[in-house]
C-alpha cells in the first residue's frame, strides 16, 4: 500500500512536468519527421533517378542526331569542315554559356517544372532542324537544341542528388549512363532512319520529346513536394557541417581551374572521335556513311561502360585515382590509334572511350562535394564546360583538318591527354577520410 501510494504521487509529479516534456515532444517530432523524409527517400530513389536517367537518355538521343547528320548536311549543302565545327560549336556553345547562369539562378530559387521547359526548347530545335534549308537555320536549330540541353541538365543533376539517398556517386553514374546510352543510340538510329530518308525525318523524333516533357512534368512534381518535405532537414544538416574542415577561396578555386583543364583535355580528344570519327574511317579505310555509323556507335557504348565503371570505382577507390586513371590511362592507347588497322582502330577507339568516360563522374561529384550548397552551379559549370569546351575543340579541329587532314588530328590531339598530370596538385577533399579521396 504504501509502495502503490508513494508510486504513483511520483508519477505525476513527473509526466505532467512540462520543463521535462515540452523539449522532449519536438525532438521526437523532428527525429520523426527526418526519419519519415529519409524513408521517403529511400523508397523513390531509383524511381526518380532511373526517370531521369530515361529522360537523359531521350535528350542526348535527340542531340546526338546532329552530328550523326553531318555527313548528310556536307554532301546537301556543300559544307567544309569547318562549317560542320561551326554547327557543334553552335550547339554546344549555347548550353556552354548558359548551364552555369541557369546552375547559380536555381541554386537560390529551384524551379522544379523547368526540366520540361528546357525540353521545350530541344523539341523546337528539332522541328526547325528537320525544316532547315539554309546554313543560318541550321545553326539556329542546333543552338535552340544547346539551349534546351543547358535548361536540363543543372536541374536534373540536382533532383538525381537529392534522389541519391547519400549515394551520390551511384546515383550521378546512373544519371550520366543515360545521357550516355542516348548519345550511342542517336547515331544508329540516324544509320536506320535519318541517312536512308534524309534531313526531314528528323520530325519522328519530336515525339521522344513530348514523352520526356510528361515525365519530366511528374517528375516535377515530386521534386516540389520533396523539397517542402526535407528543407529543414538539410537546414539542420548544412548547420551541423558548419564546423568541418574546409578549403580556402583560393584553394577552392585551384582546384576548380585543375578540374576545368582536365575536362579541356578529356573533351576536345572525346571531340575528335564524336565528331570526326566517321569521317576518318571513311577517309581511311573506305568504309560507307552506314557502316562508318556502326564504328560510332561501338565508341558510344564504350563511353557508357567506362561512366558506370567510373562511378562504381569512385565510390570504392576514390575520385582522384579515377582522375588519374581515365586521363593518363587513355595516352598510350590514344597514341598507338592513328597507326591501326580497321580491326584495332575500332578496339583502341572503344578502349579510349572506356578509360576516358571514367573520368565525367568523379570530376562532378568531387566538384559537388568541393562546393556544397552549390550543385546546380557546378551542374550547370561543368556538364556547360564539357558541352562548351567540345564544341571549341570540334571547330578547332575542323580547321586543322581544312588545313591538313583528319589522320593529322588523330596524331596530334592525343598529346593533350599529358595535361592529366596536373591531377598530382588537386588537394585532399575537406572533411573527407584520406582514403576516400
Amino acid at each position: 500500500m504504501v509502495v502503490v501510494c508513494t508510486g504513483r504521487p511520483y508519477k505525476k509529479a513527473v509526466m505532467p512536468d512540462n520543463t521535462m516534456a515540452a523539449p522532449a515532444a519536438p525532438m521526437a517530432s523532428a527525429s520523426a519527421a527526418s526519419a519519415s523524409a529519409q524513408a521517403s527517400a529511400n523508397s523513390t530513389t531509383f524511381a526518380i533517378i532511373l526517370s531521369l536517367s530515361f529522360c537523359h537518355l531521350l535528350n542526348d538521343m535527340m542531340q546526338s542526331l546532329v552530328p550523326a547528320l553531318y555527313p548528310i548536311l556536307k554532301d546537301n549543302y556543300a559544307l567544309s569542315f569547318s562549317q560542320i565545327g561551326l554547327i557543334t560549336l553552335a550547339f554546344q556553345f549555347t548550353a556552354s554559356m548558359l548551364q552555369p547562369v541557369v546552375g547559380m539562378y536555381t541554386d537560390r530559387k529551384p524551379q522544379p517544372y523547368s526540366l520540361m521547359v528546357g525540353m521545350g526548347f530541344t523539341l523546337v530545335g528539332l522541328l526547325m532542324m528537320s525544316r532547315a534549308h539554309s546554313y543560318p537555320v541550321i545553326l539556329l536549330s542546333a543552338a535552340l537544341i544547346g539551349m534546351g540541353s543547358s535548361v536540363f541538365h543543372p536541374e536534373a543533376s540536382r533532383v538525381a542528388r537529392m534522389a541519391a539517398g547519400g549515394r551520390y556517386g551511384l546515383a550521378q553514374s546512373l544519371f550520366q549512363v543515360g545521357g550516355n546510352l542516348g548519345g550511342a543510340s542517336g547515331p544508329l538510329l540516324a544509320a536506320f532512319i535519318v541517312v536512308p530518308q534524309g534531313q526531314e525525318s528528323l520530325v519522328y523524333f519530336c515525339g521522344a520529346a513530348l514523352i520526356a516533357m510528361t515525365i519530366l512534368f511528374q517528375v516535377g512534381h515530386w521534386y516540389r513536394a520533396r523539397r517542402a518535405a526535407t528543407a529543414p532537414v538539410a537546414r539542420r544538416a548544412s548547420a551541423g557541417s558548419a564546423g568541418a574542415p574546409a578549403l580556402t577561396k583560393r584553394g577552392v578555386l585551384f582546384a576548380v581551374v585543375i578540374l576545368v583543364v582536365l575536362l579541356f583535355s578529356k573533351n576536345v580528344y572525346q571531340a575528335s572521335l564524336g565528331s570526326y570519327y566517321t569521317f576518318y574511317l571513311i577517309e581511311k579505310f573506305g568504309l560507307s556513311v552506314q557502316t562508318a555509323q556502326f564504328y560510332l556507335v561501338a565508341f558510344l557504348i564504350g563511353v557508357v561502360i567506362g561512366t558506370l565503371l567510373g562511378g562504381w570505382v569512385g565510390d570504392r577507390v576514390g575520385r582522384i585515382p579515377v582522375m588519374w586513371f581515365s586521363i593518363l590511362g587513355a595516352l598510350p592507347f590514344a597514341l598507338l590509334l592513328p597507326h591501326a588497322n580497321l580491326f584495332w582502330t575500332g578496339v583502341l577507339a572503344v578502349t579510349v572511350a572506356m578509360i576516358m568516360a571514367s573520368a565525367f563522374p568523379a570530376i562532378l561529384v568531387y566538384a559537388q562535394e568541393l562546393l556544397p550548397g552549390r550543385v546546380g552551379l557546378v551542374a550547370g559549370m561543368f556538364f556547360g564546360f564539357s558541352f562548351g569546351l567540345g564544341g571549341l575543340g570540334a571547330a578547332a579541329l575542323g580547321k586543322l583538318a581544312d588545313w591538313t587532314s583528319i589522320a593529322t588530328v588523330y596524331q596530334v590531339t592525343p598529346f593533350l591527354l599529358c595535361l592529366g598530370l596536373l591531377t598530382a596538385f588537386l588537394p585532399k577533399h575537406p572533411g573527407r577520410p584520406a582514403h576516400l579521396l
